[in-house]
């Protein structure tokens, strides 16, 4: 009864909370750090160092009026800004924090579950997501949001392909779809895959962000060119759940790259005994410190790089990554035969 209800439940909530807090201090972090980029302070009003800035936002967000357009289709427009959300939330259900913890006199894994297709079923998931997105602009029956549903379908096909074949490029070196198991096979091999599949592990990041929607590939939202994007008739809480939901993803790309390419919870150089004072610091702790350097390196990005044309976002997908893609596959299983 508590092995197999109890505490699932509990890392279910616990995961829950800690995703949405940590979602909502993304925000307040990327307005920081992209004022530090421009030479400015950032929100210092609202607490401390403006640390409370993220809690007036949400209540501002909670209180403000929920507007539906007239002619929008309202079941499909409310429908929208939840199916880009449960996905983001949903994945954490096999992303491995750490290995195993003791508590309460049993040995709990940091992890909800661990099956043996967790990666087929992260890519299954979360591209449900951009149904949200079209769906959103489709039904809100304006050309904006139209303009932006169409943009994030094409994106989203363009980038998923190249992602989806460097992940059978990790899965070849690893010999399982288990994000656990992906994890222990860098432990056993005694080295990170980023260094063994390294232009994979370039792919992976330059499709995260352009599936996430972010620069410099916000092409989706664009506010130069459509106003607000998918989103622009939306307000209230179906707007959080929008900007929730991105947030989300970020925090999801940036797990799924450090479990898969930065050895998950494991400390760096596992195999070099002089670091060996390093295993002191939980896994979990390795894991969340690894995850926030994807973090930051996002919110990095946005403050540099302009961004890209429609065109050159699509003819990078289509004539670069997936080209790159399809050849790093093939040197891996060519090279994975011959090692055999």
């Amino acid at each position: 009864m508590i092995d197999n209800l109890v505490i699932p439940l509990l890392k279910i909530l616990i995961v829950l909370n800690a995703t949405l807090v940590g979602v909502t201090y993304m925000v307040l972090l990327e307005r920081k750090v992209i004022a530090w980029a421009q030479s400015r302070l950032g929100p210092m009003r609202v607490g401390p160092y403006g640390i409370l800035q993220p809690v007036a936002d949400a209540i501002k967000l909670m209180i403000k009026e929920d507007i539906t357009p007239v002619r929008a289709d309202k079941w499909v427009f409310t429908a929208a800004p939840i199916i880009s959300m449960v996905p983001a939330l949903i994945v954490y259900a096999v992303i491995p924090f750490g290995d195993k913890a003791r508590l309460f006199g049993r040995d709990i894994t940091l992890y909800i579950s661990d099956i043996n297709v967790g990666l087929l079923y992260i890519v299954s998931v979360a591209s449900v997501g951009v149904y949200g997105i079209i769906l959103a602009g489709y039904s809100s029956n304006s050309k904006y949001p139209l303009l932006a549903s169409l943009r994030a379908s094409a994106q989203l096909i363009s980038y998923e392909v190249a992602v989806t074949l460097t992940l059978v490029s990790v899965i070849l070196v690893a010999g399982s779809l288990s994000m656990v198991q992906i994890v222990r096979a860098q432990e056993s091999s005694h080295v990170w895959f980023l260094f063994v599949q390294p232009l994979a592990f370039a792919i992976f990041f330059i499709g995260g962000l352009a599936e996430t929607n972010r620069a410099p590939f916000d092409m989706p939202e664009a506010e130069q060119e459509l106003t607000g994007g998918f989103h622009t008739e939306y307000s209230g809480m179906r707007f959080a759940l929008f900007f929730l939901a991105e947030y989300a993803n970020m925090i999801v790309v940036s797990s799924v790259a450090t479990t898969l390419f930065l050895g998950g919870w494991l400390r760096p150089f596992p195999n070099v005994a002089a670091l060996g004072f390093l295993g002191f610091i939980p896994g979990w702790t390795w894991f969340l410190i690894k995850s926030f350097v994807f973090l930051y390196i996002f919110i990095w990005v946005r403050a540099t790089l302009p961004r890209y044309r429609y065109d050159q976002l699509m003819r990078l997908g289509w004539k670069v990554l997936i080209p790159l893609a399809i050849l790093n596959l093939v040197v891996t299983g060519i090279v994975k035969v011959l090692l055999l």
